[in-house]
């Protein structure tokens, strides 16, 4: 599946990872690209930069309504071809602070909420329109790329929360494209390592830095370009399926 003439939805497509996979989309020629995000001042501006091939459609992935309006939104360039899920939220806390007290456990679930839970029910609905599609050649009807992180694997302290999302989202990748095989849709998972996204917005450059080291090779954050680069070459290869790619610079987290 090649990106141009595509169809793409983008959660968290306002910011970081999914505004750079929704701008390298546009400029590689998709048809038209759905702007998901609960950022309604970015996704707007973001949109009217692009021009008329992107659409903002203010999405919360905890809403299904809100989901569906994003799917109703893609379908209206005539088809759904490929969905990236980038919305996801981190929180860091310790099971049992130092004071003694339990965590909340309104903010764990909220975390699965959004970030597993949201994923999964993008995914259903984004299938369900992508299994609606004329088939290309191959037989593929549509491609579904999840965002895990390297703390599905390396979780860091505080990260419980975070990190038993992250590998719920691996965990959740072989089943769905064994699922979704008969109906031609693959589906792949990125584990970002390091990348410079705006959760490092505030971050001095000396941190920047220090957390650079902990990658083998090359020593840097990585791009969000990067991410978004990794995205279309999984459109584009159609023997990758049911597999999560560490995107990380061979970066490996200590314990904190």
């Amino acid at each position: 599946m090649q990106g141009a003439g595509s169809v793409a939805l983008i959660t968290g497509g306002a910011s970081g990872l999914g505004e750079a996979t929704v701008r390298r989309l546009i400029a590689s020629g998709a048809r038209g690209v759905v702007i998901a995000d609960v950022a309604v001042e970015r996704g707007l501006a973001l949109a009217a930069e692009l021009g008329d091939r992107a659409v903002f459609v203010r999405t919360d992935v905890t809403s299904s309504a809100d989901i569906a309006a994003a799917v109703e939104a893609a379908l209206a360039f005539g088809r759904l071809d490929l969905l990236a899920c980038c919305a996801g939220i981190a929180a860091a806390k310790r099971t049992v602070d130092r004071e003694g007290n339990p965590a909340d456990l309104e903010g764990y679930a909220r975390v699965i909420a959004v970030n597993l839970i949201g994923t999964f029910d993008a995914v259903r609905q984004a299938a369900a329109a992508m299994s609606r599609n004329a088939p290309n050649a191959d037989g593929e009807r549509g491609v579904i790329v999840m965002t895990a992180s390297v703390a599905a694997f390396d979780g860091q302290v505080g990260q419980v929360a975070y990190s038993a999302t992250k590998s719920g989202i691996v965990g959740m990748t072989l089943p769905l494209a064994r699922d979704l095989a008969p109906t031609g849709i693959r589906v792949m998972t990125i584990a970002p390592g390091l990348l410079d996204t705006p959760i490092y917005e505030f971050a001095p450059p000396e941190l920047k830095e220090q957390l650079a080291q902990n990658a083998v090779f090359p020593k840097r954050l990585g791009r969000a370009d990067e991410y978004a680069h990794l995205v279309t070459s999984i459109m584009e290869n159609t023997l990758l399926n049911g597999e999560t790619i560490r995107l990380d610079g061979a970066v490996r987290l200590p314990p904190k």
